[in-house]
């Protein structure tokens, strides 16, 4: 798992593609990761969140990352 500038382990990874580009990001706000996912899949990125223990979220599941 990636840690940020203080060193802190980041709790939730998204990882966006489309064509030949691949973009990931890191946050530890679970509400961050879920908004910027959603802006990327409905501009048609395929997005995929990963949480800390490793499941993996799908656009259509992103509303139950939200409420854990």
């Amino acid at each position: 798992m990636q840690g940020n500038a203080r060193g802190c382990a980041l709790a939730y990874k998204m990882v966006a593609e489309r064509d030949n580009a691949k973009y990931s990001f890191a946050r530890e706000s679970r509400l961050l990761i879920v908004a910027k996912a959603k802006v990327w899949a409905s501009e048609g990125w395929r997005v995929v969140i990963t949480d800390q223990d490793g499941k993996a979220y799908a656009p259509p599941e992103f509303d139950q990352l939200l409420a854990a």
